[in-house]
């Protein structure tokens, strides 16, 4: 999430973009956990993550992220990952990548509704409703395109590993203990990688905003 918004930072941009974050990962993590649930895991059930209360998604680190890219547009931030056991999941890795893809779905949605006051127009909102609007959409469309990069621990390295044949999982289970190291790495070195994540969540987001909002 390299310099994405081109944001000021005054006290409202920023108050909306943090709020967009707060209920977009909540309802990322929350459909986690309910789809986990629907498919025989009851992991997350049992930890109490089958709720839409953003304080039992809250992770610090990752609401700093939040904070860091609402005041300057660069950072990274996420909720706390919901638990599920592959292995209780019906299909299991078909299961995983399920419950994996429920998370930018729920993002998808989300952006779709409030897009609705951009696409339609005629609807007068106060300022503060209007960034709001603007944030949930762009806030949640990234959210949505950034998880669905293939590198773990992001979603789409889940949705990879079960929607592809199972003779392909063996070599990318392993990824799961560097993925984390990748992603951090891409992320520390700042302006030199910010093109390489850009380029692999950009056009998903590009096709994404131009889907519901309309070209730009």
């Amino acid at each position: 999430m390299f310099n994405f918004f081109s944001v000021r930072p005054d006290p409202a941009s920023i108050a909306a973009i943090l709020i967009a974050f707060v209920i977009g990962t909540t309802v990322h993590e929350f459909c986690h956990a309910w789809t986990a649930l629907m498919l025989g895991d009851d992991t997350a059930q049992r930890q109490g993550r089958i709720t839409l209360n953003p304080i039992m998604h809250f992770d610090p680190l990752g609401f700093l992220g939040m904070v860091l890219i609402a005041i300057g547009g660069f950072g990274i931030g996420w909720g706390r990952p919901v638990p599920v056991n592959p292995s209780r999941l019906r299909g299991r890795q078909r299961g995983m990548a399920l419950t994996a893809i429920a998370g930018p779905v729920s993002n998808v949605v989300l952006a779709t509704a409030f897009a609705l006051p951009l696409r339609f127009g005629n609807v007068s909102l106060p300022h503060f409703g209007m960034l709001l609007v603007q944030s949930m959409v762009s806030v949640n469309l990234l959210l949505a395109s950034f998880n669905l990069i293939p590198i773990p621990p992001l979603d789409g390295h889940k949705i990879l590993t079960g929607i592809l044949p199972s003779f392909w999982y063996p070599f990318l289970a392993p990824l799961e203990r560097y993925g984390v190291l990748i992603l951090l790495g891409l992320i520390l070195l700042g302006s030199i990688t910010a093109p390489i994540l850009t380029s692999l969540y950009g056009p998903v987001y590009g096709l994404l905003h131009s889907v519901i909002v309309g070209p730009a």
